[in-house]
């Protein structure tokens, strides 16, 4: 379940127009999303609060197994259509696996009139976020600006004081980050004041993007069954169409003196089409294939090999299976996933009746997950609404011959609230 920070921040990135996905941080960020879920541990409750359409209020707190808390202010300098935890849209609260639009270039905010005068141009806008830790005192901080249509900067920092009654080394860091985005080339440029870490990721998306010339004529004009357009490349029988993205990060340590690279390849289908009907008022969802993302990653350095393969085979089902592989210590693991979307009956108004369509029309209101490894791990996972109130519930299992007496490792439950005063229908 995503923190109420995270939904803030994604709502302030959607209000601003700027594209999230198209990072190499994010490449494989749709397998991760059912292979590498995270399970609450112990007893976690937070509520929040957004008393305006600038300022939001969060608080947490954690009873088992230590007792402690947290109070967070964010403030942005745009309007954000933030929900109640009752109403929100359910998969906007969870890392789920979806297949992505195409890329896009980042747009700016329209133009804004006040009493005849252009306010939009006033400044840029910036999002500025703040978290207390009680009682360890740990101070959590993230400033992010559009300094351009293209441009993007973060700053993220962490202050950590040093307590008398752990051994712990003081943890405090300052993080930079430089995002220039043009949609079909994206860069980042990133530096970390620990160990002095710089580094360069760059993600290359192949063939169209998204808000092209070519791009837009072929979406306002649908090719009619048994026509194919001149520039139209025949499909291979029994193959997938989609998209090649491509990118690769390196880092220096001057502290460290030490140095990587790592590079990554990503095919995505294209995503779902949607096809008038003959009515003229209502269109109907038709996956032409199943929707299905295809990642690999290699260190050279490190010699780590991973493969990801995800798929979802039906409106509720999607499954996930990865490869990880060492070529110098030949150590390997085996990961399979599996999402499942729970949903209420269908509604009543509704006209459609072919199964496809009525599934699609239901409510969602939870969610399963479920992954294991070779590594005889086990982690089950359920999120779900509550009336005003998102649950997540989770356990992770070892089975392995050492753990055989005590199986559970980690299970926990987590309880999130929210409210809008401007939460906009």
């Amino acid at each position: 379940m995503h923190p109420f920070a995270s939904y803030v921040l994604r709502n302030y990135y959607k209000a601003t127009g700027w594209n999230e996905d198209n990072l190499f941080t994010n490449l494989t960020r749709s397998s991760d999303a059912i292979l590498d879920f995270n399970v609450p541990k112990g007893l976690h409750l937070s509520i929040s609060k957004s008393p305006n359409a600038l300022f939001k209020t969060t608080y947490s707190m954690n009873a088992m197994p230590s007792l402690n808390g947290s109070v967070g202010y964010i403030f942005t300098s745009c309007d954000l259509n933030v929900k109640n935890s009752g109403d929100v849209r359910f998969k906007d609260m969870v890392e789920r696996f979806r297949v992505y639009d195409q890329p896009r270039r980042p747009e700016g905010k329209g133009e804004e009139w006040l009493a005849g005068e252009r306010v939009d141009t006033r400044g840029t806008d910036y999002l500025m976020y703040g978290r207390l830790y009680i009682p360890t005192g740990r101070l959590d901080a993230l400033y992010s600006t559009r300094l351009s249509a293209n441009l993007q900067g973060i700053v993220a920092a962490i202050s950590d004081p040093p307590s008398p009654l752990s051994a712990q080394a003081n943890v405090s860091n300052l993080m930079l980050s430089l995002q220039h985005d043009v949609g079909k080339w994206c860069t980042e440029y990133t530096y970390s004041a620990e160990d002095s870490m710089w580094g360069i990721k760059a993600l290359h998306n192949f063939g169209r993007i998204a808000g092209s010339g070519n791009a837009a004529d072929s979406s306002q004009t649908p090719t009619r069954v048994g026509l194919k357009r001149i520039d139209e490349e025949d499909a291979v029988e029994g193959g997938l169409r989609g998209r090649l993205s491509a990118g690769a990060e390196i880092y220096l340590s001057a502290k460290e003196k030490s140095a990587g690279v790592s590079t990554g390849i990503r095919f995505s289908t294209i995503p779902e089409a949607k096809t008038p009907s003959t009515g003229g008022s209502t269109s109907i969802i038709i996956p032409p294939q199943p929707p299905t993302t295809i990642t690999a990653l290699f260190n050279p350095m490190l010699g780590h090999l991973s493969g990801a393969y995800s798929a979802r085979v039906s409106p509720d089902l999607a499954l996930s299976s990865r490869f990880d592989f060492n070529v110098y210590s030949y150590e390997s693991e085996w990961t399979m996933g599996a999402e499942y979307w729970l949903r209420r009956d269908n509604d009543p108004d509704s006209e459609l009746s072919s199964p496809a369509v009525e599934s699609s029309k239901k409510r969602i209101h939870g969610v399963v997950k479920a992954r294991a490894s070779t590594n005889n791990d086990v982690a089950i996972l359920w999120e779900g609404r509550m009336r005003n109130m998102l649950i997540s519930l989770g356990v992770i299992a070892d089975f392995s011959s050492q753990s055989r007496v005590k199986p559970i490792r980690a299970m926990g439950m987590e309880l999130a609230y929210f409210s809008s005063d401007d939460s906009v229908s």
